[in-house]
């Protein structure tokens, strides 16, 4: 059944057991006669506002003969009789049965030609309140939820211009997931713009399971070897819409709170929304800090091992790094086991109820800390450069950037276990040759503003800027 027939009877067959009625017990359906007409509702039980869908029955029901006798089109009966603001009229089948599997309400009315799809859905959903990830100490304290309408309305709330364009997409032959492109029509760049729509049509999965996460890895470049994120994910609105501001893009995804930011380069998660609610000069102090202490994260422990080492190569002045405790293990396997200890602990706060989670971290804290040293498994200087790691590590708002940055440290530190000086030399290398080519999902390049070049941009990413017609 590709279209509607004109048989009324043949149509509701179709329907009913395309949709699964009498097999999903969540699929409601209900007759009804219509100024003498037979004709039939469908709707998912959840989906449906109730008292909307009642109002409305009821005013159907009260229709006379006369008033639908000269009807032949369902078009002519929605313009007279359907007061939903979202309704549309469909004959393509397949147009129909995921129309109502995304939550729309279905009427079919016997002798008119086509089928009523009415948009009184309301989706199940949690408060927008403030996200766990991104808070701030000033500034709004509301953040996308799951449901895409809401997280539209919260970007118009903020860019009240009519250039702002909420485009809308659909991926996954089965899941048929909804998207949205968020942009200024005005100021987004239209060759991104087209390689991005382009992509998005050339997906070929059957759901998105993981919604964003899922869609990000059907789009990005084939680059597994590469621990650098392509995607900057926010669940903050004012950040979002402030970055639309910019040219960037916003893709929405359903059933996700997180929205993509397009294009991304490596220097963008340089960037908090904390600076943004502090003067510049504070803003500026605080991302410098954390850019800072983000780089020496990825450095410390490797540097530290190698000069441990080989204490001869210290200076007089830098004595104190080069005596270790000596302890039960060696000093690479101690720092690779707090580094693993470290992200089960994370695994494990993820998975504890609220009730324990204050016990669970005196816990992991005596294990790691007083008794690990007592019992001479690890030293007391290896719990001071891995707490430090772990602490610069939480500064990076982005949690992909920092498993990023790990995973390129405990590289690193084998490499120059491995190799000494000549390794630390070649790991560093390595890492600068991955950050250089690693490819961007859509845009200029991963190291642009450096590649290629653009000293003003390169200037505000680093230094927080008053704010100016062109810096939102």
């Amino acid at each position: 059944m590709e279209t509607l027939s004109d048989d009324y009877m043949e149509n509701v067959r179709s329907l009913d057991a395309i949709l699964g009625v009498g097999r999903s017990c969540d699929l409601v359906n209900r007759n009804y006669i219509i100024g003498g007409r037979r004709a039939r509702l469908w709707v998912i039980d959840g989906y449906g506002k109730d008292e909307t869908l009642e109002r409305m029955s009821a005013f159907w029901l009260s229709l006379t003969e006369a008033q639908v006798k000269n009807l032949s089109q369902m078009q002519e009966f929605a313009d007279r009789f359907i007061s939903f603001s979202e309704t549309s009229v469909s004959m393509d089948a397949a147009d129909i049965v995921t129309s109502v599997l995304l939550g729309k309400t279905l009427l079919l009315v016997e002798g008119l030609q086509g089928a009523a799809l009415m948009d009184a859905k309301e989706y199940p959903s949690r408060g927008v309140n403030e996200p766990p990830d991104g808070k701030v100490l000033r500034g709004s304290h509301d953040g996308f939820i799951e449901a895409l309408v809401p997280n539209m309305a919260l970007l118009r709330r903020r860019i009240r211009d009519p250039h702002l364009t909420m485009e809308a997409a659909r991926v996954g032959q089965r899941s048929r997931t909804d998207m949205v492109l968020c942009y200024l029509e005005d100021k987004v760049d239209r060759t991104l713009l087209e390689e991005l729509r382009q992509k998005l049509q050339n997906v070929t999965v059957n759901s998105l399971t993981m919604a964003q996460e899922s869609l990000a890895e059907a789009i990005r470049p084939k680059q597994w070897y590469n621990p650098f994120p392509k995607v900057r994910y926010t669940e903050r609105p004012d950040s979002a819409a402030a970055s639309v501001l910019e040219g960037n893009i916003v893709l929405m995804v359903d059933n996700s709170p997180s929205v993509m930011i397009l294009p991304t380069t490596f220097f963008d998660f340089t960037q908090e929304a904390n600076e943004f609610y502090f003067p510049p000069l504070v803003g500026t102090y605080l991302r410098l800090l954390r850019i800072i202490v983000f780089f020496i994260s990825l450095l410390i422990t490797p540097a530290w091992y190698l000069m441990v080492s080989s204490p001869e190569r210290l200076p007089e002045w830098m004595d104190f790094l080069s005596s270790p405790e000596p302890v039960s293990l060696t000093l690479l396997s101690q720092l690779l086991v707090v580094e693993f200890l470290i992200d089960v602990l994370k695994l494990a706060s993820l998975n504890t109820p609220d009730s324990l989670s204050n016990s669970f971290s005196l816990l992991g804290a005596l294990i790691l800390g007083d008794f690990a040293v007592q019992a001479g498994w690890l030293g007391p200087e290896v719990l001071v450069y891995m707490a430090f790691v772990s602490l610069a590590g939480f500064a990076q708002p982005s949690y992909e950037m920092g498993y990023a940055f790990k995973l390129l440290r405990v590289a690193l530190l084998l490499v120059t276990a491995a190799f000494d000086v000549w390794g630390f030399v070649l790991g560093v290398v390595g890492i600068v040759v991955l950050l250089a080519t690693a490819k961007p999902l859509v845009g200029k390049g991963y190291l642009y503003p450096l590649i290629p070049f653009n000293a003003k941009a390169l200037r505000r990413l680093f230094f927080r800027e008053p704010i100016s017609p062109d810096n939102t």
